[in-house]
């Protein structure tokens, strides 16, 4: 009984609990949740009054939400705590300094701005509190140099890269920045001017314009940049001033066929919050801004911010997502996974301040305390890593990294994408794991072409590729040519003045040239001549300072004789040569050699003089041996008759004078040979000295450049160029031994006086003035030496100046139009009609030597071998059969010996009757 009693008052109870939790129950449950959760604290420092301030606080809101439904478990919950400073610096410092006093927040999100940044940093290192900001994108602001700042957003200077590249793939050398003058825009110049550099474009202006900046003085500025070339805009902007300035550009009538205008990201990225009008003031425009992959939970929110109240169009007030939004989306989460990993304890969430009251009436920037939670948090959001809505989220040295950029083309009211951007593979017109394949020769390579691509509809609705650059506009503009004024060698270039009106007049190849290579143009140049002069018109320098003018922005262009070398363009272009050129020696002729009373030598070297002598003698004796051994009675008598009858029979077989008879076949064998081999040599001397009395052979009187520098001979070259760098840098003269001249007749003087009265042992100039210069004087003076090549003559231009790649095509036009080439150089006398032409004895770099004219023993040592290896022979065969005559003789008359008997045995008798009467010898 007791015990159904106590069931059944059991089951009433736990009746009672269902009922009370069902009526009642969830509110307060979650209530009781919500009292257990511990509260982290974060401020908030959002401009609620900007387009991206309100679309960033819709989104933190519904990031706050999404997190905390997806992880109902968590133990913390983070506590925002909102403050406005409007687009103030003061106003967020001390917003910022209240969030830490009053509220002792453990974090900070914001500000939005990087002039605010700066500020608030300071205190978040102060009281240790981290300050993260996803909108704070300017170069200026380091994390690695401010410990408690945190970039959850792209740093600017990460597109720098891929706005180098476009600009690199349409070939634009010159742009100009129009920027914010605020430090959002003037901490990205020196990176964007750094990489312009690299690619060699220049930037020959930057326009600045404040925030605060009134329309006029905006149009003003926009008026000062149409009066230069550059049709090339980069906007580097807020979209608060960026809309502004597209609507009076677009007012003004900048944005045209002419023009190119180029975005970055501060703008690319919120073109849907700069609002219609300035959307349509933006058409062509070509934009770069970090690529977002489209994930199922970015296009999931997307629809739920599209459809709530703050995301419906942004034609009727409300905005839409940005990819600022997304980072302050994934700002939230972040922040959210590392305060639930860092707490362990509610003693974390409190401030450490020398102060005992924990809130202040007012603020005091020597007291902020410190935050014990901020330093976990801090190094918890370094080291996370996680896919949020705006892609991979994971800091490097305390900011995102982006993985690659879009390249997109404004149209209508939306965003074409034309490319995309990798620092791996440059330019594509698609991203897609396939890019890892993306190889040339099985290497990986990076692309900076156009051709990967997309086309763009530019301003002015054309598909043509502006070329970015117009002539300037203003009325009574023409570009100043700087010319040089010579004194010599005028065929190149000369000015007339006039006696009367003291108006000049130009005439010379180089002018010629310049005349049409302007008529060759697609288009008008209107241009006025400069002399480079003084007062008293005369050379107000060397070409190098002439053509320094351009770099101080003096003159336009410089025409005339300037040869292209390497140290000029340190400051200026040159466009393609218009005529060849290299350096050489000019020295003058020796005199005629055929006056030389021993020209008769000089057709056979001396060793082969000496070598024939020794050949006469050898064969002389020779002969007198094989036919003394024959007693050939021509060859006879004594040594001494012997040895000069051998002699003369020698030399008498030059001309078969010879009277003395051979019996020995072996020495009619040796002679054979022996009158070949003169026969050849007679019939190569006789031509060699009838070459060198009837050719008129010019010598030079220096051949080799060390000869000169070695015995300190003085030098001279045309003044103003830049031969003499490369006499006293490269050759190694002493500056005190080279002389500037200024004409042909001033090196025709220089040459004849020689080393010693006072002239020159050699002139070095360029080929161009050299030819002049012999086709006047080619009877005196030869070109020797090795040459030393430049690019020729070409005209110079301001570093990156768009005009050289017109100019170079126009030269090659008319250089290759072999018909009026042929008029301007004879028009200005540099086609040659002497019928006397200048020898020149470099071939290769090699100088041919005096010697080379001289036949030597090489030429026919095969003769000489044959020759002494008959005679030779003939000497051996002639003592081997003389050894085996002497050999045969001696058995012969041992054999006789040995048969002779002698008789005395014969007529003997008895040896007792004594010898006989005779003795007789018998030989058989």
């Amino acid at each position: 009984m007791t015990t159904m009693s106590r069931s059944s008052t059991l089951a009433i109870f736990s009746c009672i609990v269902v009922l009370v939790r069902n009526l009642g129950g969830p509110a307060m449950a979650a209530e009781g949740d919500l009292s257990r959760k511990e509260r982290v604290k974060v401020g908030l420092l959002v401009d609620s009054n900007a387009p991206m301030g309100r679309i960033a606080s819709s989104c933190i809101n519904t990031a706050l939400s999404d997190f905390y439904e997806a992880h109902p478990n968590y133990r913390t919950r983070l506590s925002l705590h909102f403050r406005n400073p409007q687009n103030d610096v003061v106003l967020a410092a001390s917003a910022a300094l209240e969030l830490m006093q009053n509220e002792e927040v453990h974090a900070i999100i914001g500000p939005e701005w990087s002039s605010q940044a700066k500020f608030v940093i300071d205190l978040g290192i102060k009281a240790q509190v981290p300050i993260i900001s996803f909108s704070a994108t300017s170069p200026s602001l380091s994390p690695t140099q401010s410990r408690y700042f945190v970039r959850t957003a792209y740093d600017d200077c990460s597109q720098v890269k891929a706005i180098a590249a476009l600009i690199q793939a349409f070939g634009w050398r010159e742009i100009v920045p129009i920027y914010e003058d605020t430090d959002y825009g003037n901490g990205l110049i020196p990176y964007l001017t750094d990489a312009f550099q690299n690619i060699d474009t220049r930037v020959p202006y930057r326009s600045a314009i404040h925030p605060t900046a009134r329309d006029i003085d905006i149009l003003k500025e926009l008026n000062k940049v149409m009066t230069m070339s550059t049709r090339v805009f980069l906007v580097h902007m807020t979209a608060t001033l960026g809309s502004r300035l597209f609507v009076l550009a677009n007012e003004a009538g900048m944005l045209n066929e002419e023009s190119v205008w180029i975005m970055t990201d501060g703008l690319s990225s919120l073109l849907d919050p700069v609002g219609s009008t300035a959307m349509s003031s933006m058409q062509g425009v070509v934009g770069v801004r970090p690529y977002v992959p489209m994930s199922k939970t970015l296009k999931k929110f997307m629809e739920k911010q599209l459809n709530s109240s703050h995301g419906i169009s942004p034609s009727n007030g409300t905005e839409t997502v940005t990819l600022f939004s997304l980072w302050a989306y994934d700002t939230i989460w972040a922040l959210a996974m590392v305060a639930e990993k860092q707490w362990t304890s509610s003693d974390q969430l409190r401030y450490v301040r020398p102060s005992t009251n924990r809130k202040m009436a007012t603020l005091n920037f020597s007291d902020t305390g410190i935050s014990e939670m901020g330093p976990k948090l801090l190094q918890g959001i370094i080291n996370l890593s996680f896919h949020g809505l705006s892609g991979l989220f994971e800091m490097v040295h305390g900011q995102l990294q982006p993985s690659g950029f879009e390249i997109i083309n404004v149209l209508g009211n939306e965003e074409k994408i034309i490319g995309y951007w990798t620092p791996k593979h440059g330019l594509s017109k698609v991203l897609s794991k396939t890019l890892s394949n993306r190889t040339e020769e099985n290497r990986e390579y990076y692309s900076t072409s156009v051709d990967d691509l997309k086309p763009v509809l530019w301003p002015g609705k054309t598909l043509k590729e502006p070329k970015g650059w117009v002539m300037p506009s203003l009325k009574d503009t023409k570009m100043k040519i700087a010319v040089p004024v010579k004194t010599g060698f005028s065929e190149f270039f000369k000015i007339h003045w006039d006696q009367r009106t003291g108006v000049p007049s130009y005439s010379g190849f180089s002018y010629d040239m310049f005349v049409a290579v302007v008529d060759a143009l697609p288009f008008y140049i209107p241009y006025e001549f400069v002399p480079f002069m003084n007062a008293s018109r005369q050379s107000a320098g060397t070409y190098d300072e002439m053509l320094y003018q351009i770099k101080l922005q003096k003159v336009d262009i410089v025409v005339g004789d300037i040869t292209v070398v390497a140290n000029r363009s340190n400051y200026v272009d040159f466009t393609l040569p218009y005529s060849e050129s290299g350096v050489s020696m000019v020295v003058a002729i020796k005199d005629d050699e055929r006056r030389n009373m021993w020209i008769f030598l000089r057709p056979l070297s001396w060793d082969l003089w000496l070598t024939i002598g020794l050949s006469f003698v050898l064969t002389g004796l020779i002969v007198c041996f094989l036919e003394g051994r024959h007693q050939n009675e021509d060859f006879g008598g004594s040594r001494s008759e012997q040895l000069s009858t051998s002699l003369w029979f020698s030399f008498s077989t030059l001309v078969f004078a010879h009277r003395e008879k051979v019996v020995n076949n072996r020495t009619r064998l040796v002679l054979a040979v022996w009158i070949f081999l003169l026969l050849i040599i007679t019939q190569s001397y006789t031509a060699s000295l009838a070459s060198l009395l009837t050719v008129e052979r010019l010598q030079p009187q220096y051949v080799d450049v060390q000869e000169l520098v070695r015995k300190h001979h003085h030098v001279g070259y045309l003044k103003g160029s830049y031969v003499r760098e490369l006499l006293v840098r490269d050759l190694g003269f002493d500056e005190s031994r080279v002389i500037a001249l200024n004409s042909a007749e001033e090196y025709h003087e220089a040459l004849s006086n020689g080393i010693g009265n006072g002239g020159v042992a050699a002139i070095y100039d360029e080929t161009p003035y050299i030819q002049l210069f012999l086709g006047k004087y080619c009877n005196k003076y030869m070109m020797v030496g090795p040459r030393y090549k430049n690019d020729g003559f070409g005209f110079a231009f301001p570093r990156g100046s768009p005009l050289v790649s017109y100019f170079s095509r126009a030269i090659l036009n008319v250089t290759q139009d072999k018909t009026k080439m042929n008029k301007i150089e004879s028009k200005n006398h540099l086609r040659r009609s002497s019928p006397c032409q200048d020898e020149e004895l470099s071939q290769g770099g090699a100088t041919i030597s005096s010697h080379n004219l001289s036949l030597g023993v090489g030429s026919f040592s095969g003769l000489f071998i044959i020759t002494g290896i008959v005679a030779v022979l003939a000497v051996l065969a002639e003592l081997v059969k003389g050894f085996r005559t002497k050999h045969s003789l001696r058995k012969g008359i041992e054999r006789k010996n040995s048969k002779v008997v002698p008789l005395t045995s014969i007529g003997q008798g008895d040896p007792n009757t004594g010898p006989a009467n005779t003795t007789l010898s018998y030989t058989l």
